[in-house]
């Protein structure tokens, strides 16, 4: 296993678009809903809920939406006749940059739209399933924070199945994220509490196989500025790149 420091890769960080930051109130509320759909509406015993439920509580929304978005899930909450589901988009920003959008919606028509905007008023092209999902890989990542002491997180990751894993050393904020097998993400979330790491979140993740280096800063503002507008749909609940920006631009 290898770790290495998140600052020396913090072009990457940047250029993807964090789902902590622009996340609404709608957003989480979807993921929950689905995550309850999809299996049983008791956090508990089902560990996307529950993931769901931490992301929806440390961005500050009330238990009663929590609550209303589970019984929406379940099928026990009345005049609730959406049916959202997840659906993947694919397309190529400014330079042949690709990006991966998950997306959870009630009406098709309306998000392919929605995108096929957002693509076209700011440099960039929808494409058809599969132009770009083969450049990417989908992980369990788990992020905690604080302090490391990187042969603790080393001896505690490898315990619990970790692949690998990016130390996060920033002025701002210090910890790790740690990555994984999609099946065993669950497994490396209860180890690493266990051992009284502080776990900020739990999610699967599409990470680039290779990265495109973007050293024009016009194209790096076209780029920010397309996953700024793609990130504010309300049907968008997750967008990735195969960017980095040069640090002399950051």
């Amino acid at each position: 296993m290898a770790g290495h420091s998140k600052w020396a890769n913090i072009k990457r960080q940047k250029a993807r678009v964090d789902a902590k930051r622009g996340k609404t109130f709608t957003q989480l509320s979807r993921a929950i809903i689905v995550a309850a759909r999809q299996g049983f509406p008791d956090p508990n015993a089902n560990f996307q809920l529950r993931s769901a439920i931490d992301k929806a509580k440390a961005a500050g929304i009330p238990n009663e939406n929590i609550e209303r978005a589970i019984a929406k899930g379940a099928g026990t909450y009345a005049d609730d006749d959406s049916n959202f589901e997840e659906i993947r988009y694919e397309g190529y920003g400014p330079g042949g940059v690709a990006i991966l959008i998950e997306a959870l919606t009630d009406n098709r028509n309306r998000t392919a739209a929605d995108l096929r905007v957002a693509f076209s008023k700011n440099g960039g092209n929808l494409g058809e399933t599969g132009c770009v999902s083969w450049m990417f890989k989908q992980q369990g990542v788990v992020t905690v924070e604080g302090a490391i002491q990187e042969e603790t997180l080393l001896e505690v990751s490898l315990a619990g199945g970790a692949q690998n894993y990016e130390l996060i050393d920033l002025k701002e904020s210090q910890g790790a994220e740690i990555f994984t097998k999609i099946s065993n993400l669950e497994q490396l979330h209860k180890t690493l509490e266990s051992e009284g790491f502080k776990v900020v979140e739990a999610e699967m993740r599409w990470l680039p196989e290779n990265m495109i280096e973007v050293q024009d800063p016009q194209q790096a503002e076209s780029l920010f500025k397309l996953l700024d507008t793609l990130e504010s749909l309300d049907d968008v609940q997750n967008v990735t790149t195969n960017f980095e920006v040069v640090e002399k631009l950051i």
